[in-house]
């Protein structure tokens, strides 16, 4: 049995570790900020509460992190009482965060530094498959490092693979967002476009998902747009933040991003029409908005 830390209790965060607990039967001890949330973690599926990262991760053999951005993963990890204080020889930290290469390459190295190892393993699949325990996880590192991860890791997956070096993860969730922006872009004006033409939506989607035009967004998404339901799913304030930093690496290694681009900016409207906590289906909100 493996002593795991978990670092990080959102609404991601909180249902991944509860898988890890509660299909491996680990020891496990949590760290969060609001340290009611750990102390709500702790009586739903037991283990732990900690009061720093540092103490979280003492004596861990696999410590998992699940936070915001780039400021927050150095603050756990590098930072004063932080993880990497008491990252012990031999331990791999496995950071779910999406956030930049960089500092994935960055952690990498300071991991390396204290004997440790260090796996960037962003996710997708949203709080639904976060709590189903179906995520996809796209891992940057070492092979012999993920090899000891990945039965761990499958706890909250339902697929995982290792992609190529540190960093790698990051980058190919940097391709999914890029992905699903367009994606979902152009479900939003889909469904606009047949809503102005009067047509019969639900009949429509069953044909045209049957076809060249399927897609999760789709299947998943088409009718809660149709209804103007935006309360559930993958946060737009989320969805910038990844997007800006898509639109930093592109800026970095030369690659176009136009669609990109637009998209983000079309979601900074939605955020102005008060939809920082909308689903990012709402890009079809925006649409409509301009009707009235």
């Amino acid at each position: 049995m493996s002593k795991i830390a978990w670092i990080g209790l959102g609404v991601m965060g909180f249902p991944m570790a509860g898988h890890i607990r509660d299909k491996g039967g680990d020891d496990l001890v949590v760290y969060n900020r609001t340290a009611a949330k750990a102390d709500e973690w702790v009586a739903k599926h037991g283990g732990t509460a900690a009061a720093t990262p540092a103490e979280a991760a003492d004596g861990a053999d696999l410590v998992f992190c699940c936070v915001g951005n780039d400021n927050d993963l150095r603050s756990v990890t590098t930072g004063p009482g932080g993880a990497f204080e008491t990252l012990k020889n031999g331990a791999i930290f496995i950071d779910n965060t999406t956030a930049s290469a960089d500092i994935a390459r960055e952690l990498y190295a300071a991991a390396k530094d204290k004997g440790a190892d260090f796996l960037d393993a962003p996710v997708s699949g949203g709080q639904a498959g976060a709590e189903n325990g179906a995520l996809t996880v796209m891992v940057g590192g070492d092979a012999d490092v993920y090899a000891r991860a990945e039965p761990t890791i499958m706890h909250y997956a339902k697929s995982a693979r290792l992609l190529g070096p540190s960093g790698s993860g990051q980058l190919v969730k940097m391709v999914n967002q890029i992905c699903i922006a367009g994606l979902v872009q152009g479900l939003s004006e889909g469904v606009h476009f047949a809503q102005k033409a009067g047509l019969d939506i639900p009949a429509l989607m069953d044909v045209i998902s049957k076809g060249a035009a399927q897609s999760w967004q789709m299947e998943n998404r088409w009718e809660t747009m149709m209804n103007g339901e935006f309360e559930h799913g993958f946060a737009v304030d989320w969805m910038r933040k990844d997007l800006s930093i898509c639109l930093n690496e592109a800026a970095n290694n030369g690659a176009s991003l136009p669609v990109t681009a637009l998209v983000d900016q079309f979601y900074g409207e939605v955020q102005k029409m008060g939809g920082r906590r909308w689903d990012t289906s709402s890009l079809v909100a925006r649409l409509n908005n301009a009707d009235k």
